[in-house]
């Protein structure tokens, strides 16, 4: 069984930052890319940030710049550090954790953590 653990939403205005964390346990050990993604009511979720064990970070163009991901592979656990935050950003933010990029199969979502920018 995976658990995802996360934290760190909450409201913001325009341009001000959050740092969300993501912490996962259980049978884990072969789940080796951990990540965010967003989600508004009425569209799809969507990649924001992922970070492979090793290091390896892919980004959304719409982050690009003003987020950070970053993951503590001692303590597995994942952070998305968010600056210069835009109303555009606001949405339910949630943990992933999958075996590598490009499987579909086998992810594990975390409950979700709001985010809000007021303009």
């Amino acid at each position: 069984q995976v658990r995802l653990v996360e934290s760190g939403g909450g409201l913001v205005q325009a341009g001000g930052s959050l740092r969300l964390s993501c912490a996962a346990s259980g049978n884990i050990v072969s789940l080796n890319v951990m990540g965010w993604y967003r989600q508004v009511p009425g569209k799809q979720r969507e990649l924001v940030a992922r970070v492979a064990s090793g290091g390896t970070t892919i980004y959304a163009n719409s982050v690009k710049g003003r987020f950070t991901i970053s993951r503590d592979n001692a303590k597995n656990t994942v952070y998305l550090q968010m600056t210069s935050l835009k109303p555009e950003d606001t949405a339910v933010y949630y943990c992933n954790l999958a075996p590598t990029f490009f499987t579909s199969a086998n992810n594990y979502w975390g409950q979700g953590t709001q985010v809000t920018v007021s303009s």
